[in-house]
């Protein structure tokens, strides 16, 4: 059983409410009618009612039973307008400015979320990665005790000596440009725990990736991962964790055992962590495009759940984020 079917059996087990705020898109509402047929969430469409039952239409989909609201002109936009303004005024908005806000579906989204209308929210069919997480940053803002958000991509990989039966949780790989130390140390928390939740992974080994294993260089690059390393165990003191570990060595046990000895993690990881967004976002594509990994990527460090598509996703693509965006809901 693959990772996605994994995720969508634990989606059944406590249904969630998930908010499209792209609710007229054609792929977004061929994904929330089969969501709702395969009873993965219990998705709510944001937009012009007439205009998604057209698409829908168009689209040959039957979304009877689907809640559509359109932020225009729905009861609750004054309550979240007034809410919005208190969360938001310290920074200069005005009540006529919230007011405006919450008639745009993504702030309308995020503020379901922040009021429990919602659990959870996608998006990214149409919008950019920085039109949702803005909005979510100001609202929803980060977990207690995490600074930062991020991102984590699950590899399903074909090698499945490798991680976890398989699976690898590679972080940061679409986010945090150039994090600092505390930064990195904070990714590799978050990144553990949704390695958890979404993986099954109940004992994550987190490994904080140099081209340098336990000393094996010097420069102001391997210094930064080693620092993170010792703030990430200050986080998180029990967390199976090392650095700095070159790739070979947090996955190899033969190269672990002889670059690293005694390591907790070195040759078994199944957490990786880049020291910056280049090596990330390479890291993955390759494992991606020349490994033949499934991957599939999620934002973590927030407060409640909100995950990005790509532009170019497929229908699938976002039945398959939203049951990832649910099971984090779960906790």
């Amino acid at each position: 059983m693959g990772i996605i079917d994994q995720v969508k059996v634990k989606a059944r087990q406590c249904i969630k409410r998930i908010v499209l705020p792209e609710g007229d898109e054609p792929r977004t509402v061929q994904a929330a009618a089969k969501l709702l047929k395969e009873k993965l969430a219990t998705p709510i469409l944001l937009g012009a009612p007439d205009r998604i039952k057209t698409v829908a239409d168009n689209a040959g989909v039957d979304i009877g039973g689907i809640e559509i609201i359109n932020p225009l002109d729905n009861p609750k936009a004054s309550a979240y307008a007034q809410s919005l303004y208190e969360l938001r005024k310290a920074k200069g908005v005005t009540e006529e400015q919230a007011a405006k806000l919450v008639q745009d579906p993504m702030y309308y989204g995020i503020m379901m979320v922040k009021l429990d209308d919602a659990d959870g929210l996608v998006s990214g069919a149409v919008h950019t990665t920085g039109d949702m997480l803005r909005p979510a940053l100001q609202i929803i803002k980060t977990k207690p005790g995490i600074k930062v958000v991020s991102s984590s991509f699950l590899l399903d990989c074909p090698n499945k000596s490798l991680g976890h039966k398989g699976l690898l949780v590679y972080s940061d790989c679409v986010v945090v440009p150039c994090p600092t130390a505390e930064e990195l140390a904070h990714i590799a928390v978050s990144a553990a725990e949704t390695a958890r939740t979404l993986c099954g992974i109940e004992e994550p080994k987190v490994a904080l990736l140099s081209f340098s294993t336990k000393g094996s260089a010097k420069h102001e690059l391997v210094t930064k991962v080693q620092e993170a390393t010792r703030i990430a165990h200050e986080l998180a003191p029990n967390l199976a964790l090392d650095g700095e570990l070159q790739l070979d060595a947090a996955l190899i046990p033969e190269i672990g055992a002889s670059k690293a000895k005694g390591s907790p993690v070195a040759g078994y990881a199944n957490v990786l962590i880049f020291p910056d967004l280049q090596a990330g976002n390479i890291g993955y594509k390759l494992t991606q495009r020349i490994g033949g990994a499934e991957a599939y990527a999620v934002l973590q460090g927030l407060a409640k759940p909100c995950n990005d598509l790509s532009r170019g996703c497929s229908v699938d693509d976002i039945v398959a984020t939203v049951a990832l965006t649910a099971v984090q809901a779960q906790g």
